[in-house]
């Protein structure tokens, strides 16, 4: 676990009197980046069709993708991304196995029914990581499928599924490999030039650390250029998005550009963080803070150290009768605080974000804030009762 991160600069998210958010994104952000919004931009300007060559280069550069790809941007959320990437460049006659372990994997295979995608799933556990192993049996047994889809980190629970593993397997097996890396795109090292994947989605407003609006694809280009006609949406397809991108540089729809431009911001904050390095190890000194000092008021993580990934941990709640999650929540955001509920389908949770504009002091402050609500509400300890089916060694 890398150890002295890094810090950001002076005057960072959470001052002023505005809460830290402690969330998956939307999340704290900089002066700066929220200050590159304060102009207007005319989204067929030349300024602009720069701007949106630049922000995609860039893209392409943190996961060090080389020739072999391209970063098509699309307006909206995160969600946007990743339909517009499942709807086309999984082929209307292909088969895409879905590999499940929590609310974002479910979605995905929701996006294909509402597509028509022929899909399978391989549903582990919501603690539980897909195995390289377990991939390569049902791809063995199912000869049909021409796709594969994964969430790098599901933040239903925060854990870091195996990307490389999966990818080897995938690529062993000759088919193409999907990955949803909203919540590590930016804040844990993706090396492209080295995982055989077909494509990535991520948004802007988590570990890139900018506003919400935009959410983009790196996908290789030779298997994007085969995809023309795919999509089952006119606004989410991606090879039409590229190809006018290419053409004239311009987006076919009316652009979130002052949301693109906070984004071009956020990377330069990111360049001088040290880049995707400094910043994971920025995040692990945060997540460790969180994990420790919450864990010394009795909480347990639902995940095991070994998977769990610096960007939200999942607490159990309390058994002490006092608790109350809206209660500990409220008053936390009366300190400045906001955190997440949780959304296990086993037991009552909650969660909180550890990257945003902010260091692993502010998650010191934090973890005295939740000692002294505790102290408040009459919870004498953060410790919960059993799961049905208790933590799984993993």
């Amino acid at each position: 676990m890398p150890s002295t991160p890094p810090p950001p600069a002076e005057g960072e998210g959470g001052g002023g009197g505005e809460p830290v958010l402690l969330t998956p994104g939307p999340l704290t952000t900089r002066p700066e980046t929220r200050a590159a919004m304060d102009r207007d931009w005319g989204s067929r300007d030349a300024a602009f069709i720069e701007l949106t060559a630049r922000v995609r280069r860039r893209l392409l550069a943190l996961a060090n993708a080389g020739d072999a790809f391209t970063c098509v941007p699309m307006q909206g959320s995160g969600t946007f991304a990743v339909e517009a990437q499942l709807g086309t460049l999984v082929p209307r006659d292909g088969h895409l196995l879905i590999l499940v372990g929590g609310a974002y994997g479910r979605r995905m295979a929701e996006i294909c029914r509402r597509a028509g995608r022929a899909h399978s799933v391989l549903e582990t556990g919501e603690a539980v990581p897909p195995t390289a192993v377990a991939v390569t049996a049902r791809l063995e047994a199912e000869p049909a499928v021409t796709d594969v889809a994964l969430v790098h980190c599901e933040t239903t629970t925060g854990i870091l599924n195996p990307l490389a593993r999966i990818a080897a397997a995938v690529s062993e097996a000759g088919r193409r490999l999907h990955v949803d890396a909203m919540s590590s795109f930016g804040g844990i090292p993706i090396d492209l030039a080295r995982l055989p994947l077909a494509s990535l989605a991520a948004s802007a407003n988590k570990c890139l650390e900018s506003v919400p609006g935009v959410g983009f694809v790196v996908a290789r280009t030779d298997h994007l250029a085969q995809c023309a006609g795919n999509a089952h949406a006119v606004s989410l397809d991606l090879h039409a998005q590229w190809t006018g991108l290419e053409a004239n540089g311009q987006w076919r729809f009316t652009p979130p550009t002052q949301v693109l431009a906070a984004l071009d911001g956020a990377l330069d904050a990111l360049d001088g963080e040290g880049g995707v390095a400094g910043r994971f190890a920025r995040y692990w000194e945060t997540c460790r803070t969180l994990v420790d000092g919450l864990r010394g008021l009795g909480f347990e993580t639902l995940l095991e150290d070994a998977v769990q990934a610096p960007i939200i941990v999942t607490f159990r709640a309390p058994a002490d009768a006092a608790w109350d999650f809206q209660t500990f929540y409220d008053r936390l955001a009366a300190r400045g605080f906001v955190i997440y509920p949780g959304k296990l389908a086993q037991a009552e949770s909650f969660r909180v974000g550890c990257i945003g504009a902010f260091r692993a002091d502010t998650m010191t402050h934090f973890v005295e804030a939740a000692a002294a609500v505790l102290r408040e509400m009459g919870v004498a300890s953060g410790a919960p009762g059993s799961l049905p089916q208790d933590r799984p060694s993993v």
